[in-house]
């Protein structure tokens, strides 16, 4: 089997699992198509957050309907993929090799950020995932120095996939029209992002707070980017990213996704 890439998707809403006419939708849809069928899928979440990296022991984890105010039909989704225990076993000894004292948890499921991109990429929900957390807390640095502990996996028939947003101010929905274009602050900071990853300026990247316009206003906290350093960390060094799709979200959530080989 060949090296796996690892990948970056914007979740955004958890509505997006039921809006087949959102751009973001299509792409998700056609993700399983894109790469080659994974043996087992590592999903990083920026819904999972821990003190220190925790894996999922569970062998078959619960659907996690973490959200409020949603329909009916978005909580009766049911996403009921394998648990992939000893890929979390296996993920738990790469990163203690490397000093960063994980976690395994027995029961912990998929929450949306998993599992809505999962159900659009592989709807028959058959292949074993496990999810990893994110530490707020800590900085970019820090979970591409988990990403790189993590690379070997790529080569061993396993999806790194970095499950979190582009951009992310939920306090900027109030009063915020959904099909407006994209407000100033946003397309900004992507454009700089994106440009960054193109170029594979990791030094730039690694310093978006200070170096990125608008970083603070598009991430207030930043555990919803902290899934792309995973996945960014996890690439081959010296290659840049690939962007496999760029959109936007009710205005204000920038969409963009990318691919590490």
């Amino acid at each position: 089997m060949a090296r796996l890439p690892s990948i970056f998707i914007s979740h955004g809403s958890p509505m997006l699992a039921l809006e087949p006419e959102a751009p973001a939708h299509r792409f998700l849809k056609g993700l399983g198509g894109m790469v080659e069928r994974p043996k087992a899928i590592l999903a990083v979440s920026a819904h999972w957050e821990t003190t220190r990296p925790a894996l999922s022991l569970s062998p078959r984890p619960a659907t996690i309907h973490d959200f409020r105010g949603f329909p009916p039909a978005l909580f009766a989704m049911q996403y009921p993929a394998p648990g992939a225990p000893a890929l979390a076993e296996r993920a738990a000894g790469l990163l203690a090799a490397q000093g960063l004292e994980p976690a395994l948890v027995a029961d912990r499921g998929l929450d949306h950020g998993a599992w809505t991109p999962l159900s659009l990429a592989w709807p028959d929900a058959d292949i074993p995932v496990t999810q990893l957390s994110v530490q707020p807390h800590l900085s970019a640095a820090h979970h591409a120095t988990v990403g790189a502990a993590l690379r070997p996996l790529r080569d061993e028939g396993v999806l790194i996939l970095g499950s979190g947003s582009f951009s992310h101010n939920l306090m900027e929905f109030r009063g915020q029209d959904p099909d407006a274009p994209s407000p100033a602050w946003v397309t900004v900071f992507a454009d700089w992002m994106r440009q960054a990853l193109l170029e594979g300026r990791q030094g730039d990247l690694l310093a978006w707070d200070r170096l990125a316009p608008e970083a603070r206003r598009n991430h207030p906290t930043p555990e919803h980017l902290w899934p792309l350093y995973s996945a960014l960390g996890a690439a081959t060094p010296g290659i840049p990213a690939r962007l496999l799709h760029s959109s936007t979200d009710r205005a204000i959530l920038a969409m963009d996704a990318f691919a590490f080989d």
